[in-house]
C-alpha cells in the first residue's frame, strides 16, 4: 500500500477516537466530574496514539511536516463535521463550508509544488 494512502487511513482511523477522547464526554460523562471525563478521554487518547504515530511516520517517508499537518486538518474537519453533526446533534452550519474553503486553500499553498510540478 502506498504511503499516504496508509497514513491518511490510520490517521483517519487515529482521528475517530480522537475526536471522541476530546468531545463525546460533553455528551456521555457530563453529569461526572471532570477528571473522571479526563481519565476516559486519556485511555481512548491511547489508541488514538498507537495509531498517529505511526502514521505520521509513514506518511513522513513521503510528505513534509507541513503536509502532514494539513492532511491531518482536512481528516479532523472531515471526521469532526458528521461527529457532531450526528452525535452531539449540533446544527448543520454554513461555517463548516467556510471552515472547509479555508482548509482547502491550505491544501493548495501546501501541496502546490506537487499538484503544479514544481
Amino acid at each position: 500500500m502506498r504511503p499516504i494512502v496508509l497514513s491518511v487511513l490510520l490517521l483517519t482511523a487515529s482521528n475517530v477516537f480522537m475526536t471522541f477522547a476530546w468531545y463525546a464526554h460533553l455528551k456521555e460523562l457530563n453529569h461526572k466530574p471532570w477528571i473522571v471525563a479526563a481519565m476516559v478521554s486519556w485511555g481512548i487518547a491511547l489508541f488514538e496514539y498507537l495509531l498517529q504515530v505511526p502514521a505520521n511516520r509513514i506518511g513522513f517517508t513521503v510528505l513534509s511536516v507541513g503536509q502532514l499537518k494539513i492532511m491531518q486538518e482536512v481528516i479532523t474537519l472531515t471526521v469532526f463535521v458528521p461527529f457532531a453533526l450526528l452525535y452531539l446533534k449540533e446544527p448543520l452550519k454554513l461555517d463548516y463550508l467556510w471552515a472547509a474553503l479555508c482548509i482547502l486553500a491550505a491544501v493548495f499553498f501546501i501541496f502546490r509544488s506537487r499538484l503544479l510540478g514544481g
